[in-house]
């Protein structure tokens, strides 16, 4: 948790950078290997609106593809132990490939 929080502020600092998808914003606060591509991620949710309610996003590459999964704040009355972002490190050491890289963005 030490080193994964510890990667987080080094990434953000160096990859702070501002992006829209659909009516939203969002800062990357985490980006593994300069992984993140907008053209990917507002290609997969571009057409749907899922996505819109979490308060962050997660991108893990598997195989050449990307998998999103949605994440709340800990003051979001929606979220549950399967989407409070307290929880993101245990999905990533759990259900994403090892060593695949990982983004995450945060609305703001």
């Amino acid at each position: 948790m030490k080193i994964i929080l510890k990667e987080l502020i080094g990434l953000k600092s160096k990859s702070s950078k501002t992006i829209k998808i659909r009516d939203n914003n969002y800062e990357i606060i985490r980006n593994d290997e300069d992984c993140f591509d907008e053209e990917i991620v507002n290609e997969r949710i571009k057409e749907t609106d899922y996505f819109d309610d979490y308060d962050y996003i997660l991108g893990d590459y598997a195989y050449g593809k990307v998998r999103l999964k949605g994440y709340y704040d800990e003051k979001n009355k929606k979220k549950s132990k399967i989407n409070d972002y307290k929880y993101v490190d245990d999905y990533i050491n759990n259900y994403c490939q090892t060593g695949s890289n990982v983004f995450i963005i945060k609305k703001i």
